[in-house]
This record gives structure tokens, C-alpha cells and sequence, in this order.
């Protein structure tokens, strides 16, 4: 069975190669493969989570259709981009005490500077 990780790395080398520009703003997210059941009996579907700071959520959903293709002739159902941005500073979550340390991964990913570009 091929892990998550394994999955992640194989999206973000195939975005890379294939398009190098939605592969720069996957630099600045992070990527999860999320598994959820649903169904009678539960059927298990994986997506593509993209935690993405809100001032590039814009252009990451513009593409989106790429990004959806690639993931489904990988296997995945779907690809869904949430704003990391809003979930570290959401008062009422309670993210930072269930998982701290994909809440520091967050707010890394919110807090770090567009690499300049040469």
C-alpha cells in the first residue's frame, strides 16, 4: 500500500515537472493527503489537502483544474485548498492543543516571506 507521504511527494515532483508554476506556490503550502469514508458500507476516498497562506489562496485556486487532473490520474478524488491563514488564527480552534505540531507546520507556512525570485 503506497503511504500518504509517499502520495504527497509524488503530486508536488509531478506538479513540479509538468507545471513549474503552480509547483512554485505549492513551495509555499503544505500538502496532505486526507482520507475520508463515506458511504454505506464506508468507501474509502483520499484527497489532496493544500494548506495555503490567504495571500496566495487566489492564485492556487486559479489552478485548481490542473491541480484536480493531476491528482485523479493518481488516484485521488479530489483536490481542496484551505486557507492555513485562518485556521492558526481562529480563536475557537483548538488545533494548537489536539495536533501542535501540524499547527507549528501551519503557522510556519502562514509566517514564512515569498522567497525572492533571481
Amino acid at each position: 500500500m503506497i503511504t500518504e507521504e509517499l502520495l504527497v511527494k509524488e503530486f508536488t515532483t509531478v506538479v513540479d515537472l509538468f507545471y513549474p508554476k503552480a509547483g512554485e506556490l505549492l513551495h509555499r503550502c503544505y500538502v496532505k493527503v486526507i482520507n475520508s469514508y463515506w458511504g454505506r458500507p464506508p468507501r474509502r476516498l483520499q484527497y489532496v489537502g493544500i494548506y495555503c497562506p490567504k495571500e496566495i489562496l487566489a492564485s492556487l485556486a486559479s489552478q485548481k483544474d490542473v491541480l484536480r487532473e493531476i491528482a485523479q490520474n493518481m488516484g485521488l478524488s479530489e483536490v481542496v485548498c484551505l486557507n492555513a491563514t485562518r485556521l492558526v488564527r481562529d480563536p475557537m480552534s483548538n488545533l494548537k492543543q489536539v495536533n501542535p505540531r501540524f499547527w507549528l507546520e501551519l503557522l510556519w507556512i502562514v509566517t514564512q516571506e515569498k522567497s525572492p525570485s533571481p
